[in-house]
């Protein structure tokens, strides 16, 4: 009698199922890390390109000229009007705003008074002309100085002004606001410009200026 026959069914069918799994996740793998370059690459850029285009840069300050239209030493005391022209230049692409902007005299070492510059906007890339004025009335000038511009009578003046009879202020010039950064953020920033002002007291003509 014949015994019944068992016929067993292999996966000769399919002899490379594992290995085409173990590819495909490999393949997987490799994308992931092709993204991963390429989002760190574009990162990197975008970062390049707000530093070298868009970084927020600090206007520029040009003084131009400062004028006394009146001045005057009297009983050890100076009385004077003074200006301060300047061009304020913005070197962003989008817009400065300026709000907490001021001018300061110094003489001698000490503050005499600050005026501040009204609020206002320049363009991206433009320039804007400004002036700001002071007005000082019976300064007491310290004891140095009130002997030196007061002079010595020694032969060497002209026309009873003596050649010593000059004094000097420092002009300090503060301007803060805000860029807008890609139509968006807003950025703080800040410029500073000193300038020392040489005076001849007897006209109140401007010598010269360094800043």
């Amino acid at each position: 009698m014949n015994e019944p026959q068992f016929l067993h069914r292999s996966d000769d069918r399919h002899p490379y199922a594992y290995k085409t799994k173990s590819r495909s996740g490999r393949t997987n793998l490799a994308s992931c890390v092709v993204a991963t370059v390429f989002l760190l690459a574009l990162a990197v850029a975008a970062v390049a390109v707000y530093f070298f285009l868009f970084k927020p840069k600090p206007p520029v300050i040009a003084v131009n000229a400062v004028q006394f239209p009146t001045f005057s030493v009297t009983n050890g005391t100076v009385d004077f009007e003074f200006f301060q022209y300047v061009t304020v230049t913005n070197p962003n692409r989008d817009e400065f705003s300026h709000y907490d902007s001021s001018l300061q005299l110094v003489y001698s070492g000490e503050p005499v008074g600050t005026v501040f510059i009204p609020a206002g906007r320049i363009g991206g890339g433009a320039r804007q002309k400004m002036s700001a004025k002071f007005d000082l009335q019976k300064y007491p000038l310290p004891a140095p100085e009130r002997a030196a511009i007061g002079g010595v009578n020694d032969g060497s003046t002209v026309g009873g002004v003596a050649p010593a009879d000059t004094m000097e202020i420092e002009t300090r010039m503060k301007l803060v606001g805000r860029v807008r950064v890609l139509k968006v953020f807003m950025h703080r920033v800040e410029s500073r410009v000193k300038c020392g002002v040489s005076i001849e007291v007897t006209r109140g003509t401007v010598l010269g200026f360094r800043c």
